[in-house]
């Protein structure tokens, strides 16, 4: 498997990919392939990553700018992060959440936050961090990850793409 930056006829399989990752999930509105498109098409994806298997695509990471407190911080959020269902506890997510910090980390991001499932970000270093705020959601599942060893204190906004329907 390889991962590297989405190409421009990537796109099709990278939706496909994303609306069947998460069609079973309780949480999800059904939007993903959405919010990757307003994106993209926003030039907003600082990062968007595919794992490649066996010449097909079977994974994607996005990851785009966070605002804390109105102020672009040099921070970002991760997500959609999308495994092809037939594909997933391969260690293929896990792949590209990795390549994805590693890559930010490299540009002189800040740092990086998540809403997903503790239990599986926390393996990256993602922690819960009480300065660091987003509405909506549990406070349990919204987590950071500081690449300086300092986190600002405020409220989190993700780019206006991540509410295309």
């Amino acid at each position: 498997m390889i991962i590297r930056p989405e190409q421009a006829n990537d796109q099709d399989a990278i939706a496909s990919i994303v609306a069947a990752a998460f069609a079973q999930a309780a949480h999800s509105r059904q939007t993903e392939p959405a919010i990757i498109a307003a994106l993209r098409d926003a030039g907003a994806l600082t990062l968007s990553l595919v794992a490649v298997g066996a010449g097909e695509i079977v994974g994607h990471a996005a990851f785009s700018p966070v605002m804390i407190d109105g102020r672009d911080v040099g921070w970002h959020g991760l997500g959609p992060l999308a495994v092809r269902p037939d594909r997933q506890g391969q260690g293929i997510g896990a792949a590209l959440v990795r390549e994805g910090l590693d890559r930010l980390r490299a540009s002189g991001a800040a740092g990086c936050v998540v809403l997903g499932e503790p239990d599986y970000y926390r393996r990256f270093g993602f922690r819960n961090d009480d300065a660091l705020r987003y509405e909506g959601a549990p406070a349990a599942y919204f987590m950071s990850l500081s690449f300086t060893g300092h986190s600002p204190d405020g409220r989190v906004e993700y780019h206006p793409g991540f509410g295309a329907e």
